[in-house]
């Protein structure tokens, strides 16, 4: 091992740039975790900056598995997923005031079972910079690219975690990205790129894969919970005869009864179907269009709004705190984010649309490319949300024609249904699926003991 790690310093010549973080503003004392933070240069010159926060496992982090999170957008930064989902520490909203966010620890955060990397990618998320301004210009491929580039830099300095469990894992539009990344480690390892990675598989949670299909399973959704009736969908089914994403504009039948099933879901909160939805965010969305709207909000819109409308109760009014306190000049030293890179830090950086190519509209092909592979892969889903409905993730898991392991079935979390769970094989191929039930878009921040109970039992190799 020491020999192991002697030779791939040897072989490396990276500028190092990370800092331990002791304390943070908002949080009582020094923190009970170990939290790093850090820049690694990818690309030509390394002209862009990925920034990072990496939290080592509160159990055993030289044991624990190695996870790379990425949050979904593309452009929702890391410390959305780290503050909201699933990381060591959230706000604390009864002690929090608009211009004070106070910060708590999180009972339920994944750092209880594993070490966890949360990166600001693609470039221009969170505090992720470049160096140029046609380094900004990146595609679904170029951050698959970057991101591998980006782990193995990260491996070589710290090559303690080289031999841990490496999991790829994120969220909503993550999907697209997570299985070419996992892919891209697999091939690299076969050609002997150093380091070799300890790769077992990957986690996807409400993931976007096939925007054709995921999209196209939301007018079925919105049936099956009764957001629209029978009569209508019938009708709506035979006139679009399935299809609701292409649609030839001179079925007028379809295109009417579209609209009718648009009107009866405008109104729906689609990031989970049951809770308030929010007058601040914008634009009207549209239901058989992919936006991401409901991981969007208009910091100045909830600013104004908050005040003014404390009832009902909006889960997005959550986020102000956020860019109040990710803005804040003391939290960013103590971050140690590098001045003058960035002008605001947004949760989820939407102009980065601007200078986006997205490759792919389906990567089924690279989960089936998958199964031939010795790898886990857990997917879940939120059972209320209506932007990645389980229907369609559901569909593509089936194309992969795996062998039924284990039949549906309940799992319970103290005593009461946490979701309903199957388990697919190909020889060395696991493919583990759950919905969470009551879990929005995305299910850890609306089921979070649900959701650590999951990890861990499939993390340990035990049945959910």
């Amino acid at each position: 091992m020491l020999l192991r790690i002697f030779i791939i310093l040897a072989l490396s010549h990276i500028a190092l740039s990370q800092s331990n973080v002791t304390s943070l503003p908002g949080f009582p004392g020094d923190l009970p975790f170990n939290l790093e933070t850090g820049y690694i240069g990818v690309g030509d010159l390394d002209e862009v900056q990925l920034f990072y926060y990496f939290i080592e496992s509160e159990s055993s982090p030289k044991d624990d598995p190695l996870l790379l999170w990425l949050t979904g957008g593309p452009g929702c930064s890391g410390l959305s997923g780290l503050l909201y989902e699933i990381g060591p520490f959230t706000f604390n909203y009864d002690n929090s005031t608009r211009g004070k966010p106070t910060l708590e620890l999180n009972p339920y955060s994944w750092t209880k079972v594993a070490n966890i990397i949360f990166l600001d990618s693609p470039v221009g998320t969170g505090f992720s910079y470049a160096k140029t301004w046609e380094a900004y210009n990146t595609s679904d491929s170029l951050v698959v690219e970057q991101a591998y580039s980006f782990l193995r830099k990260w491996l070589v300095n710290h090559p303690q975690f080289v031999d841990n469990p490496l999991y790829i894992s994120g969220d909503s539009y993550s999907g697209m990205i997570v299985p070419i990344i996992v892919q891209e480690i697999y091939d690299g390892n076969d050609a002997g790129n150093k380091p070799q990675m300890n790769i077992k598989g990957y986690v996807l949670g409400n993931p976007l894969t096939d925007k054709y299909n995921d999209l196209n399973a939301r007018v079925q959704y919105a049936h099956r919970v009764s957001l629209i009736s029978d009569e209508l969908y019938e009708a709506t089914k035979s006139s679009c005869e399935g299809n609701y994403m292409d649609v030839d504009p001179d079925n007028s039948a379809c295109v009417n009864l579209l609209k009718l099933v648009n009107e009866c879901t405008e109104g729906i909160n689609t990031g989970h179907i049951v809770e308030p939805k929010c007058s601040s965010l914008s634009p009207k969305p549209n239901l058989l269009e992919w936006d991401r709207s409901v991981l969007e909000e208009n910091p100045e819109n909830l600013i104004r709004t908050l005040p003014l409308l404390p009832e009902p109760w909006c889960r997005q009014y959550n986020y102000l705190y956020s860019y109040v306190w990710a803005n804040d000049k003391t939290v960013q030293k103590a971050l140690n984010i590098r001045e003058g890179t960035i002008t605001e830090w947004l949760r989820c950086n939407k102009s980065i649309s601007y200078t986006y190519t997205y490759n792919y509209t389906n990567v089924v092909d690279f989960h089936r490319n998958l199964t031939n592979k010795p790898c886990r892969a857990l997917v879940y889903s939120g059972d209320h949300e209506i932007v990645i409905p389980y229907i369609g993730t559901l569909e593509w898991i089936e194309s992969l024609t795996l062998t039924i392991d284990t039949d549906w079935k309940p799992w319970f979390v103290e005593g009461q249904v946490a979701g309903f769970t199957e388990k697919l094989t190909n020889i060395k191929y696991w493919l583990t699926y759950t919905t969470i039930k009551g879990g929005g878009h995305t299910a850890p921040e609306y089921r979070p003991k649900q959701c650590l109970a999951m990890l861990s039992r499939w993390l340990a190799h035990f049945p959910l």
